[in-house]
C-alpha cells in the first residue's frame, strides 16, 4: 500500500473537490447531515442545554434543603424535581455528552474522515434529542415521575404512581438508550476498522482506548435497563406481573436489571473522562506516558469489573450474605486497575516537565476529587458501613464526588484543551481560572460537607426535615456551596461563549500534542484531512511536527477525492494495514424520518392510542426498510466501483466490509439483552416467593422441533449459499435466498400458532409473561431474518449482490446464526429445563 496512491495534484484543488462532496446542507436540509463532526458538536451542545436544565434543578433542590421546614417546593414537586435532576444528569447529559465529544474526536485522533456508519450517529442523535424532550415535557406537564432517578418498583407501578409519569421516563429513556446503542456500535466498529495506515492497536492514542471500551461497555450494559423499561411498560400499560410478588414477580428483579445497566454506566462516564487525563498529562508533561501498556491493561480490566459489582447498590435489599461478601470484594478488586492509572499519571508528571496550563489546572482538580471519591467508594463497599449510611446524603455525596467531580472536570480540561482546534482561538486564562476556583471550591464545599450530614442520618429524598435534628448548618453550608459552584460553571460556560469571538488566534497545534486531530485545519473541514498519512509510532505529530502541513498539501494517502465519493481508509482491526477503500453514505433524510416515526410511536403509547402507535411503527419498519436498500452497490452508496491505482478495493466489493462487523457488534447487544431476559426468568423462578411453575409446559413440543427443524434447514441454506459466495460462485443464489425466506416465513407462522395454542395468561401470571416476552422475542427476529433474506434476494435480481459483489449475504448470515443459536436455548430455557426439573408451585 503506497503512501501517495494518487496522482499529486494542486492542494487548492483538493480542497475544492473534497468540499464539495463533504459539504454540509443549509437550511431545512441541514436536517440530514451526517458528518461526525456536525453530529458530535449537536450532541454536546444538546447536552450542555439538559446540563443546564439539569442545574437548575439542582438548585432548587438546594434552596429547598437550605434551611429546616421550608415549604418553597410541595413534597410531589420536590421529588418530581429529585427524580428529573438525576435522570437528566445521568441519562440526558454525561453519556451523551462524552459520546458527542467521541463522536467529534476519535476519527480526528484515528486519521479518518467519518466515522464508518455516519447515518446511523445522525438517526442516534435524533433519538437522543426526541427522546429528551418527551422526559423534559413530564416536567414542564407537572406530571413527571416521583419515584427516583432510578424508578424503583412498587413505588414507580402503576399502584403507586398511577399517573403518566413513569412512563414518560421508561419510554423516554428507552428511547434515549437507543441513541447511546447506535453511539456504541458505531464507535466500536469505527475505531476498530478505519484507523489510518500502521495505527496498530499499540499505536492507538490512550483516549481512542478508553473510547472502545467505554463503547462496548455501552453495547454489553444498557440492555438490561432497555429490557427492563420495556418489562415495566408493559405491566404499567397491559398488567403482565413482572414485578409483582402475588402473581409470582419480584420488585428487585428491577433493581438487578437496573444496576445490571447502572453500575458500568458509571465507569462509562468514568472511562472518556480518565481519556481526556491520559491525553493531556503526557502533553503538559512534555513526554510519553509512563506505563502505556499497563493503562490499556487497567481500562480493560475497569471493563470488565465493572460488569460484577452491582449488587453493591442492593447491600440493604437482603442479599445473602455470601453474595454480599463477593459483591464487596469485587467493590474493592475495581480500585487496583483505578490505582494503576492514577500512579501512571502521577509517575509521567514526576519524570516529566510540567507546564501548570489553564487545562492542567482542571486536570488536577480532578486527581484530588477523584480520589476522595474513590476512598468513600471503598468506605462503602464494606457491607457493615453500608448498611449504616445506605440511605442518607454520604451516599449523595459519594455519588456526586466520583461521578460529577470525576467528570465534569476532565471534561472541562478537555473543553480547553481542544476548544483551539474547534474554534482556532485560544482560551481565556484569567477567566477559566475564576472559573475553576469558583466551581472547584463551590463543588468541594457542597459535596464534603455533605457526607457530615449523611453521617448525622439525614437521609436521601426527603424534602424537609426538622430543626431539632442537627442538620441546620450542614445544609445551608451545602447550598451555598451550590450557588458558588453554579457560579463558577456559569463563568466557564461565559468564557466559551466569549472565546469563539474575543479568543486570540490559536497557532497549529498550540500545545504541542502528538496525537493525529492536530494535523487537521483549525477549526476542522468537514473531511477533517485531504490526505490520510500513515503512522510508525504512538506519538505521529513529535515524529514529523510538519505532517500538518503536508496533509494538507496531499502528500499521503487518498489524497482528495477522484470518483465523487466520501471515502476513508478500512484497515486491519489489529495491525491497522489498509484493507479496502470505504465509502461512506452521504446526507440522507432517513435517519431523522425514522427517529420521528419512532417518536410517534413513544408519544402515541403515552396517550394509550395504540391504533396510531402501530401505524407509526409500519411507518418506521418501511423507513429502515427502505434505509437498508440505499447500501453496498446500490448506486446511491456507490455509484461506481473504480478505485485509484494502487488502492485497494471498495469494502463493499470484499467480503469483511465494515457492515459485517457493525452487525456483528450490534448482536452482542442483542444477545445482552437476550441473557437479561434469561436473567429474570431464572431469578424469578428460584427467588420469587409465589412463583407458580406449571406442572406440564404450556409450550407445544411438536411444534416447537418442528419450528426449530425449518429455522435450522433454512440457515444450513443460507450458510451454503454464503460458502459459494465466498468461493466465487453465485449460481442458483437468488433461488436459495428466496427458498430461505419461505422457510423463515414457515418458521414464523409455525411460531405464530405455537404462541396461540399456547393458552397463555400473561396478566395473571409472572410465569406466563415471561413465556410470552420470549416468545414475541423469537417471533420478532424470525420476521426481520425473513424479510432480510427476502429482500437479498430481490437485490441479486437487480444486481447489487453477486459473486462479484458478495457483501451482503455475509452480514445478513450473522443475524440467521444469532436467530438459530437464541431459538434452541429458548427451548432448552422455556421447555427442556422446567420438564426435566418437573412443575413445581
Amino acid at each position: 500500500m503506497s503512501e501517495t496512491s494518487t496522482p499529486r495534484r494542486d492542494p487548492e484543488e483538493l480542497h475544492r473537490t473534497l468540499d464539495e462532496v463533504w459539504a454540509n446542507p443549509r437550511g431545512f436540509r441541514a436536517l440530514t447531515v451526517v458528518n461526525h463532526t456536525t453530529l458530535g458538536l449537536r450532541f454536546m451542545i444538546t447536552g450542555l442545554v439538559f446540563f443546564l436544565i439539569g442545574g437548575v434543578l439542582a438548585m432548587l433542590i438546594r434552596a429547598q434543603l437550605a434551611l429546616p421546614d421550608q415549604d418553597f417546593l410541595s413534597p410531589d414537586l420536590y421529588n418530581q424535581v429529585m427524580t428529573m435532576h438525576g435522570t437528566v444528569m445521568m441519562f440526558l447529559f454525561a453519556i451523551p455528552m462524552l459520546e458527542g465529544l467521541a463522536i467529534y474526536m476519535v476519527p480526528k485522533m484515528i486519521g479518518a474522515r467519518d466515522l464508518v456508519c455516519p447515518r446511523l450517529t445522525a438517526f442516534g442523535y435524533f433519538c437522543y434529542l426526541f427522546g429528551g424532550i418527551i422526559i423534559i415535557s413530564s416536567l414542564l406537564l407537572e406530571i413527571a415521575p416521583e419515584s427516583g432517578w432510578f424508578l424503583y418498583t412498587p413505588l414507580s407501578s402503576s399502584e403507586f404512581s398511577p399517573g403518566p409519569g413513569s412512563d414518560f421516563w421508561l419510554l423516554g429513556v428507552t428511547f434515549v438508550e437507543i441513541s447511546a446503542m447506535a453511539a456504541g456500535v458505531e464507535l466500536v466498529v469505527g475505531i476498530l476498522r478505519t484507523r489510518t495506515q500502521g495505527m496498530s492497536l499499540t499505536r492507538m492514542p490512550l483516549f481512542v482506548w478508553y473510547i472502545l471500551v467505554m463503547a462496548f461497555m455501552i453495547v454489553m450494559g444498557f440492555p438490561p435497563l432497555i429490557l427492563a423499561s420495556i418489562l415495566l411498560e408493559l405491566e404499567r400499560a397491559v398488567g403482565m406481573p413482572f414485578f409483582v410478588v402475588e402473581a409470582g414477580g419480584d420488585p428487585v428483579l428491577w433493581q438487578h436489571l437496573f444496576w445490571l445497566f447502572g453500575h458500568p454506566d458509571v465507569y462509562i462516564i468514568f472511562l472518556p473522562a480518565a481519556g481526556i487525563v491520559s491525553t493531556l498529562i503526557p502533553v503538559f508533561a512534555g513526554r510519553p506516558i509512563v506505563g502505556y501498556s499497563w493503562v490499556v491493561a487497567a481500562v480493560i480490566l475497569t471493563g470488565f469489573v465493572s460488569f460484577g459489582l452491582w449488587v453493591h447498590h442492593m447491600f440493604t435489599v437482603g442479599i445473602p450474605q455470601l453474595a454480599q461478601t463477593f459483591f464487596s470484594a469485587a467493590s474493592m478488586l475495581v480500585a487496583i486497575p483505578t490505582a494503576i492509572q492514577i500512579f501512571a499519571w502521577l509517575a509521567t508528571l514526576w519524570l516529566g516537565k510540567p507546564r501548570m496550563t489553564l487545562p492542567m489546572l482542571w486536570i488536577l482538580g480532578f486527581l484530588i476529587i477523584f480520589v476522595i471519591g474513590g476512598l468513600t467508594g471503598v468506605m462503602l463497599a464494606l457491607v457493615p458501613f453500608n448498611w449504616q449510611v445506605h440511605d442518607t446524603h454520604f451516599v449523595v455525596a459519594h455519588l456526586h464526588y466520583v461521578v460529577v467531580g470525576g467528570m465534569l472536570f476532565p471534561l472541562v480540561a478537555g473543553a480547553y484543551y481542544w476548544m483551539p482546534l474547534l474554534s482556532g482561538r485560544l482560551p481565556s486564562e484569567r477567566l477559566g481560572r475564576w472559573g475553576f476556583w469558583l466551581t472547584f471550591l463551590g463543588f468541594n464545599l457542597t459535596f464534603l460537607v455533605m457526607h457530615w450530614t449523611g453521617l448525622l442520618g439525614m437521609p436521601r429524598r426527603v424534602y424537609t426535615y426538622d430543626t431539632t435534628m442537627g442538620w441546620d448548618l450542614f445544609n445551608l453550608i451545602s447550598s451555598v456551596g451550590g450557588f458558588i459552584l453554579s457560579v463558577g460553571i456559569a463563568m466557564v460556560i461565559v468564557d466559551f461563549a466569549l472565546h469563539f469571538r474575543f479568543g486570540r488566534r490559536s497557532p497549529r497545534n498550540p500545545w504541542h500534542a502528538d496525537t493525529l486531530e492536530w494535523a487537521n485545519t483549525m477549526p476542522p473541514t468537514n473531511y477533517n484531512l485531504v490526505s490520510l498519512p500513515a503512522v510508525h509510532s504512538r506519538h505521529p505529530l513529535w515524529d514529523d511536527p510538519d505532517l500538518p502541513r503536508s496533509t494538507s498539501a496531499g502528500e499521503h494517502g487518498l489524497a482528495g477525492t477522484t470518483f465523487g465519493r466520501r471515502e476513508m481508509w478500512g484497515s486491519d482491526p489489529l495491525t491497522g494495514q489498509v484493507r479496502e477503500v470505504v465509502h461512506v453514505p452521504t446526507n440522507s433524510w432517513w435517519p431523522v424520518s425514522a427517529a420521528a416515526a419512532l417518536a410517534v410511536v413513544c408519544v402515541s403509547l403515552l396517550a394509550r392510542v395504540y391504533v396510531v402507535a402501530g401505524l407509526a411503527t409500519l411507518v418506521a419498519v418501511v423507513v429502515l426498510l427502505y434505509w437498508s436498500w440505499e447500501n453496498g452497490a446500490h448506486p446511491r452508496a456507490s455509484a461506481s466501483d473504480e478505485v485509484a491505482p494502487g488502492d485497494p478495493p471498495l469494502h463493499s466489493r470484499t467480503l469483511d466490509g465494515p457492515g459485517r462487523w457493525g452487525m456483528g457488534i450490534g448482536l452482542l447487544a442483542n444477545g445482552a439483552l437476550f441473557l437479561s431476559l434469561l436473567f429474570g426468568w431464572f431469578y424469578l423462578w428460584t427467588v420469587s416467593p409465589q412463583w407458580q411453575m406449571p406442572d406440564a409446559s404450556p409450550l407445544s413440543l411438536p411444534l416447537l422441533l418442528a419450528g426449530g427443524v425449518v429455522l435450522t434447514a433454512a440457515a444450513l441454506w443460507l450458510e451454503r449459499l454464503v460458502r459459494g459466495l465466498r468461493r466465487g460462485h453465485d449460481r442458483g443464489l437468488a433461488f436459495g435466498l428466496y427458498g430461505t425466506a419461505a422457510l423463515g416465513a414457515l418458521q414464523l407462522v409455525l411460531l405464530v400458532v405455537l404462541l396461540r395454542q399456547a393458552e397463555l395468561a400473561p396478566t395473571a401470571s409472572a410465569h406466563d409473561a415471561v413465556v410470552t416476552v420470549a416468545l414475541i422475542y423469537g417471533l420478532i427476529h424470525s420476521g426481520l431474518a425473513t424479510v432480510l433474506v427476502l429482500l437479498q434476494g430481490r437485490r441479486v435480481g437487480y444486481g447489487y449482490v453477486s459473486a462479484r459483489l458478495p457483501y451482503e449475504p455475509l452480514v445478513v448470515v450473522q443475524l440467521w446464526r444469532y436467530h438459530l443459536g437464541v431459538y434452541w436455548v429458548l427451548v432448552a430455557a422455556f421447555w427442556l429445563l422446567p420438564t426435566l426439573m418437573g412443575g413445581s408451585a
